[in-house]
């Protein structure tokens, strides 16, 4: 995208017509971004394998030093959603606080975010189908991965075009829908197995392992910020979206702890029968004699990534919405459906960027494609994760309301973000993998450049984050 030629000039997005809808979207439907967003399926049916592999029968731990982690992160970013209820959200949070070119890092990180998390989960829908069709009986009819991968992100632009409070419903209705298909199928394996008792998973706790697999554990929760990018459309969103964002990481940490205690339960605790998999949570039905469940998860599976893939659009959209109105990309990104009242322009972008990646990766093999994409995903979430955890102790001295609690959250959060970001960087993984971070560092590098160009444009920009924290 290119910016206007017009001075840089950060407008209140009411001043623009038609406008987002505002204060449509209820709590639950602004707990349902989030959720949607998480995709807790997504963790049973295939990154449980990643730290199985590591923590071993301590993946339950793993998980819940990660949901920690999280609810840190989750307090500092409730202190800022409290205070600026804004569709940019992390652009705007950071950039009032640290500046113009911190805001700006940190939305071109969040796009990268989301946009590649949608991608991501389109390889892992279609592992999904296809194996969803296998386990039923169905692998002839396996449908062409490229005609797939453009249908299924078509439909899922449809439903985030059309309007936010159906799009919202439909997300949180679809992961219901799939959590409780892997609750029930979880009960009938414990109910196989005949106790929910295992003593062996609280004994012999490898930590080294269960710290390796902690970044892991992490990107289970990516996307449990995303409530906050719905800012203008949220109801009450001084408290609506801080308790959104609170309440998903609670309620997927506990969901995460549980069902990686069942399902190492469910094998017998040879976690490695889990780590070594493609399809983890198949080889708990599996061992308990429940074969057909397969076809089942696959299907709540595929769901649950319908979902996803429609919360990441929905907030990568707003991203780009939101700093095309404050002219950090072009202003045609700014605009609002007359009729729908959601940024058409900006989810028609975000969608084109989607289908183009994921045929670009047509070569790779797509739970090779899932994994690199996934981690590159991660980075920028971490990024932005760390940043605001530093910017919530600066913005409650500016305003005189800083306590030593605040200072003891900040803290915690940045040096929890540190160890995952360090733990993700060594020891230095295998290539492709160690090339990703390089990747990300370029694409950080591009949008300072960027910045570079947009300050030669109008030299005033550097009084914009004045602007910024002057703007309600």
């Amino acid at each position: 995208m290119s910016a206007s030629s017009e001075p840089i000039s950060l407008i209140n997005d009411d001043a623009v017509s038609p406008s987002l809808r505002g204060g449509s979207l209820s709590f639950i439907e602004t707990l349902g971004q989030s959720i949607a967003n998480i995709s807790p399926t997504f963790t049973p049916a295939l990154n449980i394998s990643v730290v199985a592999g590591l923590a071993g029968n301590a993946s339950w731990l793993a998980y819940l030093i990660g949901t920690i982690g999280m609810l840190l992160v989750a307090g500092n970013i409730g202190i800022l959603a409290k205070r600026h209820p804004m569709a940019g959200s992390y652009f705007v949070y950071i950039g009032r606080t640290l500046g113009p070119f911190a805001g700006l890092i940190a939305g071109w990180s969040m796009i990268a975010a989301y946009i590649v998390t949608a991608i991501a989960v389109v390889f892992g829908a279609g592992i999904f189908l296809d194996n969803m069709l296998t386990a039923l009986g169905f692998a002839a009819f396996v449908p062409n991965r490229a005609a797939f991968y453009v249908v299924f992100t078509l439909l899922v632009a449809a439903a985030a075009y059309s309007d936010v409070r159906l799009s919202s419903r439909m997300g949180l209705i679809l992961e219901g829908v799939s959590l409780a298909i892997i609750a029930a199928i979880t009960v009938l394996v414990l109910m196989r197995h005949g106790t929910a008792v295992d003593p062996q998973q609280f004994v012999n706790i490898k930590f080294g392992g269960v710290m390796g697999a902690l970044a892991f554990s992490v990107f289970s929760f990516v996307g449990f910020e995303s409530a906050a990018s719905m800012g203008k459309e949220a109801r009450n969103p001084t408290q609506t979206v801080p308790r959104a964002i609170m309440m998903s990481a609670i309620l997927a940490g506990g969901f995460f702890v549980v069902i990686a205690y069942c399902m190492v339960l469910g094998v017998a605790d040879k976690a490695d029968v889990i780590g070594n998999s493609a399809a983890p949570f198949s080889e708990i039905t599996k061992a308990a004699g429940l074969t057909w469940a397969g076809g089942v998860v696959y299907f709540a599976s595929l769901i649950s990534a319908f979902a996803c893939t429609l919360a990441c659009i929905n907030a990568s959209s707003r991203m780009v919405f939101s700093m095309s109105r404050y002219q950090f990309l072009h202003a045609s990104a700014g605009a609002v459906s007359q009729k729908h009242q959601t940024p058409h322009i900006a989810i028609a972008a975000s969608t084109a960027l989607t289908i183009l990646v994921t045929l670009l990766f047509l070569p790779a093999d797509p739970l090779n494609a899932f994994g690199y994409t996934g981690t590159f995903a991660t980075f920028g979430f971490l990024v932005v994760y760390m940043l605001m955890c530093v910017v919530a102790p600066v913005e409650l001295k500016r305003a005189g309301e800083l306590k030593a609690k605040h200072i003891i959250l900040s803290a915690a959060g940045v040096l929890v973000m540190a160890f995952v970001i360090f733990g993700s960087l060594y020891p230095i993984p295998s290539a492709p993998y160690n090339y990703i971070p390089y990747l990300f560092g370029g694409y950080l590098l591009i949008g300072a450049v960027w910045y570079g160009v947009l300050t030669q444009r109008n030299k005033n920009i550097t009084l914009n984050n004045v602007m910024l924290l002057d703007m309600e």
